[in-house]
């Protein structure tokens, strides 16, 4: 389990020996940087447009959520905060953590409140997705809450948000939790972001070996929804391959047991592992994942250096794009092009991409900007 594998390296202290060599771009900070997130600020007066960045770090063994802010539109970034949850620390365990900003007024949270949750825990059972709270744009934080406890020792990992259309704030997650399936995709909903309900599976294959995981989350301009995510556990070259599905409303997502629809180019090409989805305003989707495979599974020529880009929602084929920061051939590892995130300028003409690779043994993380067409 790879994430379980990340979680006790880090709690050990131990960065696991790689090629000295990184990834093109801009070096977010000269140390570990772990699971980069990125937002463009819509619903913070005066502060709309900045882009805000959160990497997983670690002190020694605590791990801490470094916040990081662009005011030049994705060009430079310096730290302005950090999550320091005294759960992650010790060697509890700090993973995957998400960056999200309110849209709307959740219980007392007005709009522009930021969120950031990880997964706690990993090497102190029970796991747990904690929520902070940030209301200064980022640069100091307060615990709000956690959307999901494990009830046994199985792991919680990825939280990630969305506001469904009824105002509710979502949280989704994946779960090792149940002894019927090794992972599934779960979600739970709230209307304050402290008390959270009606926790029920968005994908969980009827194959209890399949691992589901890792989904992000956008709406469209049409008012639907999109889930990206990947499919472990199914052996062959479509092992965690990447997928997508749709919502009306952002809480109904059709039968958990649909595998979804495989995000793939006219010739058959497609992504394995940790993807992510950015929306550009005009409605075009980019999809990312860490390994470009041929539709023979043969690892692809392009492979660490492109973006997939769709006009119709998740139907029809995927093109190609050149991804702004450049991974020398990302292969199945926590580090290199492992779920990197995207940001589309206001324009849609250009989309900024943070990815980690490693910088001799340690991994790091980078930025840069490119085309978005």
């Amino acid at each position: 389990m790879k994430r379980l594998f990340l979680a006790l390296m880090i709690i050990a202290g131990v960065l696991v020996p790689a090629p000295a060599q990184a990834a093109t771009g801009q070096l977010l900070r000269d140390s570990v940087g772990l699971y980069p997130r990125a937002i463009r600020l819509e619903h913070n007066g005066t502060a709309n447009g900045r882009i805000l960045a959160s990497v997983v770090t670690f002190n020694g063994n605590t791990g801490l959520g470094a916040i990081y802010e662009s005011t030049t539109d994705g060009a430079s970034f310096a730290q302005v905060g950090t999550v320091a949850d005294p759960q992650a620390s010790n060697g509890k365990g700090l993973c995957c953590a998400t960056l999200f900003e309110l849209p709307r007024r959740i219980g007392a949270l007005p709009p522009g409140t930021l969120l950031w949750a990880a997964s706690v825990g990993a090497d102190a059972r029970p796991m747990s997705l904690r929520i902070w709270k940030s209301n200064d744009v980022g640069r100091t934080w307060s615990y709000l809450s956690s959307c999901a406890t494990a009830p046994n020792d199985r792991g919680l990992w990825e939280p990630e948000f969305s506001v469904a259309a009824d105002g509710q704030l979502v949280c989704h997650y994946s779960d090792e939790t149940d002894p019927a399936h090794s992972q599934k995709l779960m979600e739970v909903r709230s209307t304050d972001g402290i008390t959270w309900r009606d926790p029920r599976p968005t994908v969980s294959s009827p194959t209890p070996a399949h691992r589901p995981g890792m989904s992000v989350v956008r709406q469209l301009p049409s008012g639907k929804y999109v889930m990206s995510y990947e499919v472990c556990g199914v052996g062959g070259q479509y092992d965690c391959a990447v997928y997508t599905r749709q919502s009306r409303d952002g809480w109904n997502w059709g039968s958990p047991a649909r595998p979804g629809v495989r995000a793939q180019t006219a010739d058959g090409r497609y992504f394995t592992h940790a993807p992510t989805i950015a929306l550009a305003p005009n409605g075009k989707l980019l999809l990312i994942g860490q390994i470009l495979q041929n539709a023979d599974g043969s690892v692809a020529e392009g492979n660490g250096r492109t973006i997939l880009a769709n006009t119709t929602g998740t139907s029809g084929y995927w093109s190609e794009l050149a991804a702004p920061v450049a991974v020398d051939n990302p292969y199945n590892n926590y580090c290199p092009n492992y779920s990197s995130p995207m940001v589309v300028s206001p324009d849609g003409s250009t989309v900024l991409e943070l990815a980690s690779d490693y910088d001799g043994p340690t991994c790091k993380t980078y930025f840069a900007t490119g085309p978005a067409s």
